[in-house]
């Protein structure tokens, strides 16, 4: 069953021109919103490490603690293939500097989650040689953030293992018990793979999940010699949960279903449809718990009728 719902902090970053809150006052909009607790960017404008000493993070955790958002993960922003060009820098370390800090950040502000990315493929490396780096180095991660009562959560997003079933051997591989998914839905849906199926296979392995959900807009290209277009890569816009196309009341119910007993948040981490001032933000971020509360009244019904 899903334990909660929480809002991550990015959505009111002004990260993409939107209207921007300081992590006090998102902390405030959260749980005047109605939510459970939060996702806390660790990043400026937001909670950098960089920013937040020991005295600092005992006041945020005592903000989050006062607003009663008892649900706290931590996102980091992570690539662990960067800069394969310069191999005398210790770029597997630096991350791992980084993660580590991160998982303290988590633990000082009373969170059990750290959101971490894999990395992208960069074209100075053989793919094996970087996956190899990659479960080699979230290993590390993962053991070291033990030390602090932390999860990493993998998220499907960089290009390495952003695949399903490449998602699946990743956390296998690894092999930690502090290690899991933070499976979402966007990914496979833009992937066009069997998205119930990828749900099912995550399902057991996944403790958070971040949603948002998308509309796709056609894009073609002119060729005036030929009086025609042709297809581009379509552009995904945000539009509020459920406007769009991904199929978000089976993506809870199979995880649900297959185990997952985890926190889900809601992101608005692109230019919306509607603009990005602080109404629209607002709406978008009601929008969602509406959603949620139709899910759950939904799942309650079907139960009653099949007991």
């Amino acid at each position: 069953m899903i334990s909660a719902h929480i809002l991550h902090s990015v959505s009111y970053s002004g990260s993409w021109g939107q209207a921007a809150l300081s992590a006090e006052q998102f902390i405030d909009k959260a749980a005047d919103l109605g939510y459970d607790g939060v996702l806390l960017s660790s990043k400026r404008p937001h909670v950098s490490p960089l920013d937040y000493d020991a005295k600092a993070r005992a006041a945020l955790r005592a903000k989050l603690e006062s607003r009663k958002l008892s649900t706290v993960v931590v996102a980091g922003y992570n690539n662990i293939t960067a800069d394969l060009d310069h191999t005398e820098v210790p770029q597997r370390e630096l991350q791992i500097v980084y993660i580590t800090e991160l998982a303290r950040l988590t633990h000082d502000l009373g969170g059990k989650i750290l959101r971490i990315f894999t990395g992208y493929e960069h074209p100075a490396s053989a793919y094996g040689a970087q996956w190899n780096m990659v479960v080699a180095t979230l290993k590390e991660c993962a053991k070291r953030a033990s030390d602090f009562g932390v999860t990493i959560g993998v998220q499907n997003h960089h290009d390495i293992a952003v695949g399903y079933e490449a998602m699946h051997d990743l956390i296998l591989a690894i092999n930690e018990p502090n290690c899991r998914a933070l499976f979402d839905a966007w990914a496979p849906a833009l992937h066009t793979v069997d998205f119930y199926s990828a749900a099912r296979r995550m399902g057991p392995l996944t403790v958070h999940t971040t949603v948002a959900d998308y509309q796709l807009r056609p894009r073609y290209k002119y060729h005036p010699a030929l009086v025609n277009y042709t297809a581009e890569v379509p552009h995904v816009q945000a539009v509020p949960m459920g406007d769009g196309f991904i199929d978000y009341q089976q993506f809870f119910t199979i995880l649900e279903d297959t185990g997952f007993s985890g926190s889900v948040a809601y992101e608005m981490c692109s230019p919306l449809l509607g603009g990005g001032d602080m109404e629209t933000l607002d709406r978008y971020a009601r929008k969602f718990l509406d959603y949620m509360t139709l899910y759950r009244e939904s799942r309650q019904m079907l139960a009653s009728t099949t007991t």
